[in-house]
């Protein structure tokens, strides 16, 4: 709602779907996925995200992606590792500069960033249903803003999908 007050984020996003909330037992079992390297993690959220992703309308299913440092850091993109554990296929046309951490950013700057994402292949998105991936959504600034630059390079409408809301 908060997101739909703001003119330049008006219509960005449609919605987002998320499985579930992140309460604490939640928040220590993706730290161990994504920041301990426990990738088979991402396996046992497998059946859920294919029972919902399996019945949800789009073109393209895009992961957020990370940068070239955070994949160096972590040696895995955790929103690919879900979308690939489930067996579905994912267009990765988002590009993304290293910036600080969301986790360590306040709200306020989190919406007020610049923009982190650039799609890479315009013409894949022209036109399309877009689906984004990952795995919290917390403000809701890293979807909303790879959302923008998906809709300012012509996608057609943009939701998408979490394993958790917090």
């Amino acid at each position: 709602m908060r997101w739909e007050k703001e003119k330049n984020w008006r219509g960005v996003l449609q919605r987002n779907v998320s499985l579930y909330v992140y309460n604490a037992f939640l928040k220590e079992v993706l730290a161990r996925f994504k920041f301990r390297g426990d990738y088979i993690l991402a396996k046992a959220f497998s059946p859920a995200i294919q029972k919902v992703l399996h019945r949800t309308p789009y073109d393209l299913l895009v992961p957020i992606p990370l940068s070239s440092e955070r994949i160096a850091e972590r040696g895995f993109n955790q929103a690919k590792a879900l979308a690939d554990e489930a067996s579905l296929q994912t267009t990765e046309v988002l590009t993304r500069i290293h910036t600080e951490k969301q986790s360590k950013k306040k709200r306020f700057e989190r919406i007020h960033d610049v923009q982190i994402f650039h799609v890479s292949e315009q013409a894949k998105v022209d036109g399309k249903v877009i689906l984004l991936i990952d795995d919290i959504y917390t403000t809701g600034a890293t979807l909303h803003q790879a959302a923008k630059a998906l809709k300012d390079a012509g996608a057609k409408t943009v939701t998408s999908f979490t394993l958790a809301r917090g």
